[in-house]
């Protein structure tokens, strides 16, 4: 629910004004008159085969590699895809390594399930692969089955940052070795500001390592609520013969019909471009207003491409402290706790989204912010500290 008043940076969304409906109600009209009542009778369980050879020829831009035609399935999304993987290759009760911080809303999908989740952290360079081997010997040696990794290896969500190249190439090997599936959400690749986006984990990895969970959520519009998986044949198979696609003909055929004819006629690369701009101008505001107005002992990433920025506060700070506080200035941001789970982590960081509003309305709400901030007092000492102090009086 929208708050008046509020600029909200807590919403990982698209700025309304960016959304093409115009575009997409011609491309709806096309599809009516090409396919007549079959764009709105049951589909292919696969999905529809116009989005599947787009996609396959997206990637093949976009990508390392482009997937074969029985490499894909069209989903809801990548949060019904993630859904999809948890019930038709998991047990309740196996465990899904996640890597801290990750996107909160799989971390709450896989615990639907339910499945044991365990938490693997990370740093400035993305997932860190020796932790994740540690993890994998810690629970085996608990009798559990670490059965699948959940990563946002690029432009990761709430961080902004990807994975680097050489911790790629180890995941991926650690994996292969393992036994480990890797399930790779990959919603932001389209959104790259600094060059190309790295290669995914998918297009690396042997057949049966790595699931790609794609959206177009982020590139054209979250109402359509189309996606897509890439794996190894076998794998798309069974999502392709199970019970859900197989009783409703395919996910979301006339809307799949509609993005491949957006994409037919150049619409979609074009507006991504647009994006990719627009963006990448708020982004630049947002890490420029940053540096202006936090205090000193302040730290934020720098992230290539996606909606975040995580901004972490001089130890001794307490973001959830600072929320309302934020709120009563108008401004609301994602406490930085809520993206580990379980896991320790992230009472002094937030999340930041500069998708939504203009570069002005950006660096207003960051002055605010910070205008909160000072409210919110200084930091508190830790126990140690005072300890330290009075040991030094002594």
């Amino acid at each position: 629910m929208e708050r008046p008043g509020v600029t909200e940076l807590a919403w990982g969304h698209p700025d309304p004004r960016f959304l093409p409906g115009r575009a997409l109600r011609a491309a709806a009209d096309r599809v009516i008159r090409r396919y007549g009542p079959d764009a709105l009778g049951y589909g292919r369980p696969a999905g529809p085969p116009p989005l599947i050879e787009m996609i396959r020829s997206r990637l093949g831009e976009i990508d390392a590699r482009s997937p074969a035609p029985d490499e894909v399935v069209i989903t809801a999304g990548s949060s019904q895809g993630l859904d999809q993987i948890a019930t038709l290759l998991m047990d309740p009760g196996d465990v899904a390594l996640v890597e801290a911080p990750t996107y909160h809303l799989a971390i709450k999908l896989l615990r639907d399930h339910p499945l044991k989740l365990v938490a693997v952290p990370s740093d400035r360079s993305g997932l860190r692969i020796d932790a994740l081997a540690e993890a994998i010997t810690r629970v085996r040696a608990d009798g559990d089955r670490p059965r699948i990794l959940y990563t946002v290896p690029t432009f990761n969500n709430p961080t902004g940052l990807s994975l680097s190249g050489r911790r790629r190439r180890e995941l991926v090997a650690l994996a292969e070795r393992e036994g480990i599936l890797v399930v790779e959400d990959d919603a932001y690749r389209e959104l790259a500001y600094d060059g190309p986006p790295p290669p995914s984990l998918w297009s690396m990895a042997r057949p049966g390592t790595v699931i790609r969970l794609g959206t177009f959520s982020k590139s054209i519009a979250p109402g359509l609520r189309v996606g897509y998986m890439t794996g190894d044949a076998a794998t798309i198979a069974k999502f392709v013969d199970g019970g859900l696609l197989d009783s409703g003909g395919g996910i979301g055929h006339f809307t799949g019909l509609m993005v491949a004819e957006y994409f037919r006629v150049g619409g979609y690369a074009r507006d991504v471009e647009r994006l990719r701009v627009a963006y990448r101008k708020r982004r630049d505001r947002m890490l420029g207003a940053l540096e202006r107005h936090m205090p000193k002992g302040t730290r934020w990433t720098k992230p290539a491409g996606g909606y975040f920025i995580w901004v972490t506060l001089p130890p001794g700070h307490d973001t959830r402290v600072l929320q309302p506080i934020a709120l009563e200035k108008g401004i609301g941001f994602a406490h930085g706790r809520t993206f580990f789970g379980d896991a320790r982590g992230g009472e002094t960081s937030l999340r930041l989204a500069f998708s939504r509003y203009p570069p002005a309305t950006l660096e207003a709400a960051v002055r605010q912010l910070r205008s909160g901030l000072a409210e919110h007092g200084p930091p508190r000492r830790s126990a140690r500290k005072k300890q330290h102090d009075t040991d030094d009086a002594k």
